[in-house]
């Protein structure tokens, strides 16, 4: 079983709504390196990019609910809702 839960996307925010078992947050699709110039990635690409990335996104949104930045590329996402 995967650390990272998506539990859907907002178009407008143009981001999937990711849970670990530290919170949640968005993750914005821009983070998906399969991304084409002018495209989204497909849910497909997204669902494989984010079990891809499932530890480092795990750590990411860690570091978020101890009030901290995680580093780079990651530091983007946005909380939603966090264990503290």
């Amino acid at each position: 079983m995967s650390a990272v839960e998506v539990k859907g996307r907002d178009p407008a925010r143009e981001a999937y709504r990711i849970r670990t078992a530290d919170g949640e947050a968005w993750l914005p699709e821009c983070l998906i390196d399969t991304l084409r110039p002018g495209q989204r990635p497909s849910h497909q690409e997204a669902y494989e990019w984010i079990a891809a990335h499932d530890r480092a996104l795990s750590r990411a949104v860690a570091t978020l609910a101890a009030g901290r930045t995680p580093h780079r590329p990651f530091d983007i996402l946005q909380p939603l809702h966090l264990a503290r």
